[in-house]
């Protein structure tokens, strides 16, 4: 899929509507349209790469400050892991075979009660 046709470039550019939980320069995390959680966001970095396999060495810093982004996320969501039985699920589905049915980078944050409808 060329970048210019990406579902989530045009939600990162405010060309489609989402529900926004997250917006910087460098990344957007949204309510997924169909949740497979109680809570189910996805994060997206606004550079377009097309799955995690498209990946190189200089894009080490932008992946470190996603899973940050993540984890901070779950916190101000009030998922993040405490003890317990709390915590949340990170996923990143990379090709047909991952399951990726969007081909822009994303994680989902999943979390709540079980059982989830599908496995993000």
């Amino acid at each position: 899929m060329s970048h210019e046709n990406c579902l989530f470039c045009k939600i990162a550019a405010g060309q489609i509507p989402s529900t926004k939980v997250h917006e910087d320069d460098e990344f957007v995390a949204f309510k997924d349209i169909r949740p497979a959680a109680e809570t189910h966001i996805l994060v997206i970095p606004r550079k377009h790469i097309e799955t995690l396999s498209n990946c190189s060495e200089n894009d080490a810093p932008l992946l470190g400050r996603m899973m940050i982004l993540v984890s901070q996320l779950a916190a101000k969501l009030g998922v993040a892991y405490t003890g317990g039985e709390t915590g949340f699920r990170t996923v990143i589905n990379t090709g047909p075979g991952g399951g990726q049915e969007v081909y822009h980078l994303h994680a989902h944050i999943l979390a709540g009660p079980r059982p989830w409808h599908r496995m993000g």
